[in-house]
């Protein structure tokens, strides 16, 4: 059972999406016009096209808040955190509980493991879609 509507009427539109600030749409297209090193290698890599059956989105908006990596399937967002994460570990907390109100769960990877470790990243992310495929589809 895929449950992305079964939660309550707030915060979605009237067709059931996530509502977002209207100004994050700029700055949305901002970053991904610009992503970091990271994120370039990220997305053409492991998530552009058929690399993984599943669509993500970049920089997507969602409330106040823009994920780097989205997939709406899968209820699943992806950021890859620069060094300035280091400081903001309770905004990054934050960020995730209230995201997981919605039955998003958030991956986490740092720019070093992206650049330096891509294979295992690879394997990791395929491992966590396949959990969220039991619990997105097989859920009651």
């Amino acid at each position: 059972m895929y449950y992305k509507y079964l939660n309550d009427e707030h915060g979605r539109s009237k067709n059931g999406n996530l509502k977002y600030l209207d100004e994050l749409k700029r700055i949305a297209r901002q970053y991904r016009n610009n992503p970091t090193k990271a994120e370039q290698i990220f997305w053409n890599e492991v998530l552009q096209y058929d690399k993984i059956k599943y669509r993500f989105l970049r920089q997507k908006p969602i409330n106040r808040y823009i994920l780097d990596f989205y997939c709406s399937k899968l209820l699943l967002a992806i950021e890859v955190d620069g060094d300035s994460h280091k400081n903001k570990k309770y905004l990054d907390t934050q960020r995730d509980l209230f995201l997981e109100k919605y039955n998003i769960k958030t991956v986490r990877y740092t720019n070093s493991q992206v650049l330096n470790e891509l294979n295992k990243i690879q394997n990791d992310l395929n491992e966590i879609i396949k959990e969220r495929e039991k619990l997105v589809f097989d859920s009651p």
